[in-house]
Parts: C-alpha cells; sequence; structure tokens
C-alpha cells in the first residue's frame, strides 16, 4: 500500500512538471518603447515556440514574456490599438519592445513608417 501511495505521489510530481504554462503568471504591467514588424521572408518559418509564424495572425515576438501572453499595443502617434499573442522571442535590435506580425502592425497603422513608439499592457 506505501509504495502504491507513493507512486502516486510521484506520478502527479511527473505530470504536473509537464504542464504547459502561460499567460504572464498573474502579474500585469506595462512597457514603453519602439514596436516593428516582421519583415516577409519570416512567413512560414517556425518561430521560437515551434509554431509556423503567419503575417496573416495577430502575433508578437517579445524578449521575456511568456509565450501565449495576450498584450494590448497601442500606437502612440494615432491612439490605436491591437491584441496580439506572444509566440516567439525577440526583438533583437535596441529600443525595440516588440515586433508585430504584418497584420498587427496594419492595424495600428504601423506599416508605412515601419517603427513607432507603442505602449504594451499584459
Amino acid at each position: 500500500m506505501k509504495k502504491l501511495i507513493v507512486l502516486v505521489g510521484l506520478s502527479v510530481l511527473v505530470l504536473s512538471a509537464c504542464h504547459r504554462k502561460t499567460g504572464t503568471g498573474g502579474r500585469s504591467g506595462s512597457e514603453t518603447g519602439m514596436a516593428s514588424f516582421y519583415a516577409d521572408k519570416y512567413d512560414g518559418r517556425k518561430t521560437s515556440n515551434g509554431e509556423i509564424f503567419r503575417q496573416s495572425k495577430l502575433t508578437a515576438a517579445h524578449k521575456t514574456l511568456p509565450f501565449g501572453t495576450k498584450v494590448k499595443v497601442t500606437n502612440l502617434n494615432n491612439g490605436k490599438s491591437v491584441k496580439v499573442r506572444v509566440n516567439d522571442r525577440g526583438p533583437f535590435i535596441a529600443g525595440r519592445i516588440i515586433d508585430l506580425s504584418k497584420s498587427a502592425a496594419r492595424k495600428i497603422d504601423l506599416q508605412n513608417a515601419g517603427v513607432a513608439k507603442v505602449k504594451i499592457k499584459y
């Protein structure tokens, strides 16, 4: 009986370690900085979390937020906002805090300028 209890306990521990974490772990916050968007050459490539990147989806890259985190991105030049899901890592250019898919960039009128000052909330 003791062996069974130990076995069940160990099974629970192992299975709980396999749980996929998404979201921000209960924390919320905001950042202000520059946003850019992905070049077309990345369409169809794998993202850091293993998904295939599509310019048509409302997704983004962020350096530290957990995959699956929903982020509201507001273009501070015009007040337009879009909600995206983090599925990649980046951007890796100084001063930039988020890279958007082209579809998300269009929603906040970012595609013509290429970069814009944004506020992100998560």
